[in-house]
C-alpha cells in the first residue's frame, strides 16, 4: 500500500448520487465538510438525460457538461483515483493508486457500467457504417448526425434485456428521429424499427397505453424479447436472437441506434456488498447494506427495485443523508425511499410524457394534470427547467 487515509465518511462516485449526497450532509451538518471524502477519477460531469435531446438535434452536448470541480461541495475532499476492492470487515477501501482509505461510514453511488463488448463487432463499428448510440458523450452527436443524414431504408432502435440507465430513453430518440424524417421528407422511404429485449413498451400500465397509441400513429414496427447480439458494421447488418427461444434473425439496417447492454460495475459485482445480480445489496426503503449496517448505497450501482434515473437520485439522496445523520448521532433511521422515479418521454418535438411511478408501479404524479397525455408543457420542463434544477438545486443539496 502506498499510503493509508482517513474520513468519516466515504463516498465511491461523484455523479449525480455522490454530489447530491454529499452536499445535502453538509447542509444538515455543516460541522462534517471538512469530514468527508469523495473518491472518483473523472475531471467531466455530464447531465446525461439531456443526450436524448442532443442525439435528437434538440440541444448541445457542451449544455450537458460541466468540470467536475465546478461542483465539488466546498470542504470535501476530493480523491481522483478508481476503487479496486472493497473491504468492509476493515471498514476500508483500496485504490487503483494501493491507496487504502479507511471509512466510518462508506456510500457506494458509483453508477453503472456500459458493456460495448456484449454485442460483437459494436465497439469496432461504433460511430460509423450507420451505427450510433446516445449513451456517450464521444458518440452522442454521431446519432444526430444519422439522423440528420438519413435518406430512407432501415432505421432500427434497439433496447437490450438488461437494467439500463433511464428505461424509456432508447424510445425516445426513435420518436425524434420519426419527426425528422417527416421534416425532411424521407420518412415514406424509411421502415422504422424498434427491437427490444424486454416484453413491452414500457413497465407502467398507464404509460404504456399512450405510448402504444404513438407507436401506433408513427407507423412503427415493435419486435420484443428480442436482443442485439452482433454487428457487421461492414455489411451494415445486425444480428439479433430471441430471448424465449434463442432463434437468431438476421436484420439489415440502414441506420441503428445501439442502446448497449448494461450492468453492475466490475468492480461491484466481484466484491462483498454485491447481490446475486452484481449490485449493492441495501434495503429498498431505508437503503442501507443489509449486512454492513455502516454502508449505503443510491443511484444506478444499487440493487433498487426501480428504474436507474437522475429522479429517482433526486428522492434517494435525502434518505440515504438523513439515515446516515441519524445513526452517527445515535437515533433511529426514519427516512424512507418508496420507490419513486421519473421517465419524462419524448414522444417526439415538443410532446412528452412525464411519468413519475413507485416501486409498485403506481402512478406518483407531481402535477395536477393526467401526466399520461403527451404535452408540450411537459417537453419544456425536461429541455428547459429540469437541467437548471440539477445543476442549482440537485447537486447543491436543495431539491
Amino acid at each position: 500500500m502506498s499510503e493509508s487515509k482517513f474520513s468519516k465518511i466515504v463516498i465511491v462516485g461523484a455523479g449525480s448520487a455522490g454530489i447530491s449526497i454529499a452536499s445535502r450532509i453538509i447542509r444538515n451538518a455543516p460541522y462534517l465538510k471538512e469530514n468527508i471524502m469523495i473518491i472518483d477519477p473523472s475531471e467531466d460531469h455530464y447531465y446525461q438525460p439531456l443526450w436524448t435531446l442532443v442525439g435528437g438535434g434538440q440541444s448541445k452536448l457542451e449544455d450537458s457538461h460541466r468540470k467536475q470541480e465546478t461542483l465539488m461541495p466546498d470542504g470535501v475532499q476530493w480523491i481522483k483515483e478508481n476503487v479496486t476492492e472493497f473491504i468492509p470487515d476493515t471498514n476500508s477501501v483500496i485504490t487503483d493508486a494501493h491507496s487504502q482509505i479507511n471509512y466510518d461510514f462508506l456510500v457506494v453511488a458509483a453508477g453503472i457500467e456500459i458493456k460495448w463488448d456484449r454485442v460483437k463487432g459494436l465497439k469496432e463499428a461504433i460511430g460509423k457504417n450507420g451505427v450510433c448510440s446516445n449513451y456517450s458523450p464521444e458518440f452522442v452527436e454521431s446519432t444526430w448526425e444519422n439522423i440528420r443524414n438519413f435518406s430512407g431504408g432501415n432505421a432500427i432502435f434497439t433496447q437490450p434485456s438488461t437494467p439500463i440507465k433511464c428505461g424509456g430513453a432508447p424510445q425516445k430518440i426513435m420518436y425524434l428521429a420519426d419527426d425528422y424524417f417527416n421534416k425532411s421528407s424521407v420518412r415514406a422511404k424509411t421502415n422504422i424499427q424498434f427491437i427490444s429485449g424486454t416484453g413491452n413498451i414500457f413497465a407502467v400500465p398507464t404509460y404504456a397505453k399512450t405510448l402504444e397509441q404513438v407507436i401506433d400513429r408513427k407507423g412503427i414496427e415493435t419486435t420484443y424479447m428480442t436482443d442485439l447480439i452482433e454487428i457487421d458494421g461492414e455489411n451494415k447488418l445486425a444480428v439479433f436472437e430471441n430471448i424465449e427461444t434463442n432463434k437468431k434473425m438476421e436484420v439489415n439496417y440502414d441506420m441503428i441506434h445501439v442502446t448497449p447492454p448494461m450492468g453492475a460495475p466490475s468492480f461491484i459485482a466481484a466484491s462483498p456488498l454485491a447481490d446475486a445480480a452484481g449490485w449493492v445489496d441495501v434495503d429498498p426503503y431505508t437503503l442501507q447494506h443489509k449486512t454492513f449496517q455502516n454502508i449505503f448505497s443510491a443511484g444506478d450501482s444499487s440493487g433498487l427495485p426501480t428504474s436507474k434515473t437522475g429522479a429517482a437520485i433526486r428522492k434517494q439522496a435525502p434518505v440515504v443523508a438523513e439515515n446516515i445523520l441519524s445513526i452517527m448521532n445515535g437515533r433511529q433511521m426514519k427516512a424512507k425511499y418508496d420507490g419513486y422515479t421519473s421517465c419524462p418521454l419524448v414522444t417526439g418535438v415538443n410532446k412528452l410524457v412525464m411519468a413519475e411511478f413507485d416501486y409498485d408501479k403506481n402512478p406518483q404524479e407531481t402535477f395536477p394534470i393526467d401526466q399520461s397525455k403527451e404535452r408540450s408543457s411537459m417537453y419544456i420542463v425536461k429541455k428547459n427547467l429540469l437541467p437548471i434544477m440539477y445543476w442549482n438545486g440537485m447537486l447543491k443539496g436543495t431539491m
